[in-house]
C-alpha cells in the first residue's frame, strides 16, 4: 500500500533533516582536521543551532526548523545549513507568482506545504570555491513537486576542480537517465546567471524546479540523489585548496565576486523571494549572504 501524503511530508522532511545533520558532522570535521595553513592557528568553527518560525497573519502555528549558522572558522568564513518545514496560506502575491507557473487549483485553494535544505558556504581561504546547495519539496492540495541543486561559485577558478564538480553531479544523476544531467545542468546555467551582468554567478551545476513526474518516488529518489552528490562533489575542493596561501588581490577578488553573489540573490533568486514573502525568519532566509562583501 502507498504511503499517504502526509506519510509522504514526514519522509521527505526527514530526508532534509538526515541530510543536514550529514553535512554538518562534515564541516565541523573539516575545522578539526585543518591544521596546517594560513589560519590553523585559529580555534576551529562550530555551528550555533537557532530555532526558526514561519509567521503566520493569524499567529497560528504556521511550521518553522532549524538555522545552523558556522561563523569565523578556520576554513569556513561564514556556512549556513538551514532546514525548514512550514505550512499554512500562502498571501496574494505568492498565491499570483504560483498561479503564474501554472500551480492547478491555486486559486481555489492557496494553502500549502513546503520542506526543504538550503545551504550556502563562504570561506575563508579564496582559492576555495563557495557553494550552494538546495533541495525541496512543495505541496498543495491541486499539486506537488521537487525542486533544487548545487552550483559552484569560485572566485578563483580551476578547471579540475570545475570538472570534479560536475562529474559528480553526473555520476549521481545518471541512473535517473542520461538525459537527466545535461538538462539540469543547462537549467543551472540559465538560472544562475546574472542579467546585470552578463555573466554567470559561478561555474554552474545543476537545477531543476516544479518536478512532478507523476511518480512521486521516483522524483524523491532524484532529490535525495542530488543532495547525496553534494559533499563527495565539495569537500575534496575543499581538502585541495584549504591550505594555499593567498594574496592581497586574491582576497579583494574573493570580495567583489561575494558582491556579485549577493546581488543575484537580493534580486532574481526564486527561493530568497518566496522566504520573504510568506514570512519566514528573515536571518534564516538571507543566511546565503557573504559576512563581507565589495563593490568597485
Amino acid at each position: 500500500m502507498s504511503d499517504t501524503f502526509a506519510e509522504k511530508k514526514t519522509r521527505a522532511a526527514g530526508w532534509f533533516r538526515s541530510l543536514r545533520d550529514e553535512i554538518v558532522a562534515a564541516f565541523e570535521a573539516l575545522e578539526d582536521s585543518h591544521d596546517t595553513g594560513p589560519l590553523a592557528e585559529m580555534k576551529p568553527g562550530r555551528f550555533e543551532v537557532t530555532e526558526t518560525r514561519r509567521a503566520s497573519d493569524d499567529g497560528s502555528d504556521a511550521g518553522g526548523g532549524l538555522m545552523s549558522v558556522m561563523r569565523g572558522g578556520r576554513v569556513f568564513e561564514k556556512v549556513g545549513v538551514n532546514v525548514s518545514e512550514v505550512f499554512g496560506t500562502l498571501g496574494p502575491a505568492a498565491q499570483k507568482a504560483m498561479a503564474a507557473r501554472g500551480v492547478p487549483g491555486i486559486d481555489a485553494d492557496p494553502s500549502f506545504w513546503a520542506s526543504g535544505i538550503s545551504l550556502v558556504a563562504h570561506m575563508q581561504n579564496p582559492h576555495v570555491p563557495a557553494v550552494h546547495m538546495n533541495t525541496r519539496m512543495f505541496w498543495t492540495p491541486g499539486a506537488w513537486w521537487f525542486g533544487g541543486g548545487s552550483d559552484l561559485n569560485p572566485c578563483i577558478e580551476y578547471a579540475e576542480d570545475t570538472a570534479h564538480f560536475h562529474a559528480q553531479q553526473k555520476a549521481h544523476l545518471d541512473p535517473h537517465g542520461e538525459a537527466l544531467y545535461p538538462e539540469l545542468k543547462a537549467w543551472a546555467d540559465e538560472y544562475f546567471y546574472i542579467p546585470h551582468r552578463k555573466r554567470a554567478r559561478g561555474v554552474g551545476g545543476i537545477f531543476m524546479d516544479d518536478r512532478n513526474s507523476g511518480d512521486w518516488e521516483a522524483d524523491f529518489a532524484l532529490t535525495q540523489d542530488i543532495g547525496r552528490a553534494f559533499l563527495p562533489a565539495f569537500v575534496p575542493l575543499v581538502e585541495r585548496r584549504r591550505v594555499q596561501e593567498w594574496s592581497e588581490a586574491d582576497k579583494d577578488a574573493q570580495l567583489v565576486h561575494r558582491g556579485h553573489y549577493a546581488e543575484y540573490n537580493l534580486v532574481y533568486d526564486r527561493g530568497t523571494k518566496f522566504g520573504l514573502a510568506t514570512g519566514h525568519d528573515a536571518n534564516a532566509v538571507l543566511m546565503s549572504l557573504p559576512p563581507m562583501a565589495k563593490w568597485v
